[in-house]
């Protein structure tokens, strides 16, 4: 779904009580009753069901009445509940062009009060089966059943923490600077996505600086798991920023060994196809 943020701006108080009132219900129902967002939302004279047809209009809530009346949050309701907390801590001011999709998230440019431009994705596990999304993240091992809003905001999570630790050990990734619900904020890198150079001046430092960050991450007791030209960033002067960590692991996964030959792998096949290395 399209995230179009002219509509925050015409969405009232009311409208984010009763959208923060179907996000409280569903941590126990995976569609809110009714009775229940009124009673949360707390509005008066009726206000909750005129305030959800407003929402259903701009499609931030999906309506269910198929076993009984009630709503769930869509990802563009979730989007504005992350994003309008995000405006009022006064991390960004403005939302501009996307820059980026993946199979499971959508980055934005932001812009803060003083003009600096930050990068915000927004994580949305389920564009994918479940049990491809399961197999990729070792915090989904024990979960049979699932919320992808949940599981969204446990990404986001995992992903912000990772790259604030990566950060503090000297790692080139983007800075952390912001979390909410699924969304990261984090510096916007400069470059292109490796898979997008056709050439390069010097492929051999290039292939042996990203070599060495897979191996670094692993002394530092990580592995990547998705260490690909996907997600390796290079700028003009060929510097290597590494980017998206919610599914990295420990050196103690039972399956540490496999992930780690297979960033290895995906590194070395894309240089022997793409570039003349040595």
């Amino acid at each position: 779904m399209k995230l179009d943020i002219d509509a925050l701006r015409y969405l009232s108080k009311d409208d984010f009580r009763v959208l923060t009132a179907v996000e409280m219900g569903m941590r126990n129902h995976e569609i809110v009753p009714s009775e229940l967002v009124d009673r949360i939302a707390g509005l008066k004279h009726g206000g909750t069901y005129k305030v959800l047809k407003n929402l259903l209009k701009h499609k931030l809530v999906h309506h269910d009445c198929s076993k009984y009346d009630g709503f769930r949050l869509t990802y563009l309701g979730y989007d504005f509940l992350a994003i309008k907390t995000l405006v009022n801590r006064g991390v960004f001011a403005a939302v501009g062009r996307q820059i980026g999709v993946g199979k499971a998230s959508d980055i934005f440019e932001v812009a803060t009060d003083d003009g600096t431009v930050l990068a915000m994705k927004l994580h949305r596990l389920g564009r994918t089966s479940f049990r491809a999304v399961k197999s990729k993240r070792d915090y989904l091992l024990h979960r049979n059943s699932y919320n992808w809003l949940y599981l969204s905001r446990l990404a986001a999570v995992k992903e912000f923490a990772f790259m604030k630790a990566l950060g503090e050990h000297g790692f080139p990734a983007p800075k952390a600077v912001d979390s909410n619900r699924h969304c990261v904020v984090m510096s916007l890198v400069q470059g292109y996505p490796l898979v997008q150079m056709k050439q390069l001046e010097n492929p051999d430092i290039v292939f042996e600086t990203i070599i060495g960050l897979v191996i670094r991450l692993a002394e530092h007791g990580l592995i990547h798991c998705d260490f690909n030209e996907f997600n390796i960033m290079v700028d003009d002067d060929e510097t290597v920023t590494m980017i998206d960590f919610p599914q990295m692991v420990s050196v103690s996964h039972r399956n540490a060994q496999m992930y780690f030959d297979r960033d290895i792998e995906c590194i070395y096949k894309f240089f022997s196809k793409r570039f003349v290395t040595r």
